[in-house]
């Protein structure tokens, strides 16, 4: 399995959202259904976690080094680590709880996208039953401002632009779909399939890398496919677990990937599945894009 390496046995149930913090050599990620978010630091190769009400499905970056933005299931908060003071943003979902938040991440213009989906997660934090048509793609702008820009979706996943910002890439895993849009200062036009119809599993959370091919999770696949900028497929890294579910270039030198993944529904023998694992790859990644408000 190339130079895979499992980097911290989380055992999470679900994770995600993960995002490099280059200002503190650390990374984040969340675990969705123990409604958790951890925190790596690399220099000292020690986790730190945090307990939340809710579940926590997405992290941004803002343009403030210590605050991020946070989607829970139902709603945005602000977030300072080194206090761990919360405060709400202001953006409640509507339709909570049937609904809740999904994958989430900023755009270079300094917006946070968000998708939503059929509430998948009990109160107790088991997996319930996800459904197609009830979720939708919005768009929080820095003075809080909310717009809709996509409806009838599945499970939304997958929120990358590419280098020089001009495309953006959006998947709905029910539909084993990764679209593409063009995309220009906060908007996007014209939607066309991207990548469809791979089989092994169904498509997660992703990561561009700076030469523009997407790092794609396979959810039930166990692997990740690299997707070069005209929809063929670059190579498939094979994972050593079956629940891929998301991914963030990161170290010093962005050659990094931080790849997490989910224990839920594993088959046995996936002693390993939750782990936060990671991969040396030969093209960087880019810096991720803070949220500006």
């Amino acid at each position: 399995m190339e130079n895979v390496r499992c980097l911290v046995p989380a055992g999470d149930k679900c994770g995600e959202g993960a995002v490099w913090s280059a200002s503190e050599n650390a990374v984040y990620w969340t675990d969705i259904n123990r409604f958790l978010i951890h925190r790596y630091d690399l220099a000292s190769a020690s986790l730190r976690s945090w307990f939340f009400d809710e579940p926590v499905v997405a992290i941004s970056l803002t343009a403030k080094q210590d605050q991020m933005l946070v989607s829970l299931a139902s709603k945005l908060i602000r977030w300072w680590p080194e206090t761990d003071q919360r405060a709400d943003f202001g953006f409640a979902l509507p339709g909570s709880p049937r609904v809740r938040f999904n994958d989430g991440r900023s755009d270079p213009a300094g917006n946070f996208w968000v998708g939503s989906m059929k509430n998948n997660v009990l109160p107790d934090g088991e997996l319930g039953e996800a459904g197609p048509g009830e979720g939708i793609l919005y768009r929080v702008d820095p003075e809080g401002a909310v717009t809709e820009w996509r409806k009838g979706l599945g499970i939304s996943n997958t929120l990358c632009w590419s280098p020089g910002g001009t495309r953006f890439y959006f998947g709905d895993t029910l539909a084993n779909e990764i679209r593409i849009y063009d995309y220009d200062n906060g908007s996007i036009t014209n939607e066309r399939v991207f990548f469809a119809g791979f089989d092994r599993g169904l498509p997660d959370g992703s990561a561009i890398d700076s030469a523009g091919y997407l790092w794609n999770c396979r959810f039930g696949g166990g692997c990740i496919v690299r997707i070069a900028p005209d929809g063929q497929i670059d190579r498939v890294i094979d994972m050593p677990v079956q629940n891929i579910t998301t991914c963030a270039f990161g170290g010093a030198d962005l050659k990094t990937l931080f790849i997490t993944t989910a224990s839920i529904v594993s088959p046995p023998g996936n002693r390993l599945a939750g782990s936060l694992f990671t991969l040396r790859v030969a093209v960087p990644g880019m810096a991720e894009n803070r949220f500006k408000g």
